[in-house]
């Protein structure tokens, strides 16, 4: 084979079908994610309104954390029972984001996501101490 020649490869996109992994076409579950598929938007932005954007990513697992930790974002829904170790856990990854992504982020999206955190551990760790 020469050296300037690669050998080629085929790549084949199967989602469409149906195989050992894949319910066939006729299956109820098939029939269901299919209607899901139709259903929801082509465009991932469309359908919230917000865009998605590394800010609005921390917002919603800050979010998700504070929610973990007893506050009531929605008046109109129940509060969630308290669940420390898995708020424990966002702000664990929420610091493995910051850690990672030093020097890659805007002012903004520093401000962001320096001040989730502050706000988060300092739920977290009142609530520890209770």
């Amino acid at each position: 084979m020469d050296a300037e020649q690669e050998e080629g490869f085929v790549v084949r996109d199967r989602r469409g079908g149906s195989g050992p992994d894949r319910p066939s076409a006729t299956s109820p579950a098939a029939s269901e994610v299919q209607s899901h598929q139709e259903a929801a938007p082509s465009d991932p932005h469309q359908g919230s309104g917000i865009p998605v954007t590394f800010s609005s990513f921390v917002i919603s697992l800050g979010s998700s954390s504070m929610m973990l930790m007893g506050e009531q974002l929605d008046p109109q829904q129940p509060p969630m029972p308290l669940n420390l170790p898995q708020a424990k856990d966002i702000i664990d990854l929420l610091s493995v984001l910051e850690n990672k992504t030093t020097g890659n982020l805007t002012t903004e999206e520093q401000a962001v996501l320096r001040d989730m955190l502050y706000a988060l551990r300092m739920k977290y760790v009142s609530l520890a101490a209770k």
